[in-house]
């Protein structure tokens, strides 16, 4: 891809799409913002290619496409929050478990797993948004539709209870 390649791009493309749509659309309901924060992530991608420093970094390019897709959802909440109303269903949870938790429940087993299984709902949402997709305080403030003071509040209260449970 890096060198041009438009049968690789759309080989990631075909690869990647259905998840990221996926793991976009926990985090927003609305078609509309997940398919253009769809098409400026992989356009970002496709220019980009050259740039992704890969495995020498110790980076995957599923994680890269996923920060760059979390990065554009923030970006587009931001956009609408400044011309309307939040977005509809940002932080809309269903009773199924998301993929990523049951992902993150299969991967990290032991003391940590349990740990983090017991976490409240809330708190495992912040250390989701800050830990696994790399978010600050302020895109996970957007990205739940919470107050920056809240994500803070979340973040330390989930590490000390991760704390107390792995003394």
């Amino acid at each position: 891809m890096a060198k041009g390649d438009s049968v690789a791009f759309e080989e990631l493309y075909r690869r990647t799409s259905p998840w990221m749509a996926v793991r976009l659309r926990r985090r927003c309901a609305d078609e509309q913002v997940v398919a253009e924060v769809m098409q400026e992530t992989y356009l970002a991608v496709w220019r980009a290619a050259g740039a992704f420093a890969g495995t020498t970094a110790g980076g995957t390019a599923v994680g890269w496409l996923w920060t760059i897709a979390a990065r554009r959802l923030v970006d587009a909440f931001r956009r609408r929050a400044h011309h309307a109303e939040p977005p509809p269903a940002a932080a809309v949870r269903s009773l199924a478990p998301a993929a990523e938790e049951e992902a993150l429940a299969a991967s990290v087993g032991g003391d940590v797993g349990d740990a983090l299984r017991r976490l409240a709902p809330e708190l495992r949402q912040v250390l989701q948004a800050m830990v696994l997709d790399g978010l600050t305080v302020r895109e996970t403030s957007v990205l739940l539709g919470v107050p920056e003071g809240t994500v803070k509040t979340r973040a330390r209260r989930a590490r000390t209870a991760l704390r107390k449970a792995l003394a």
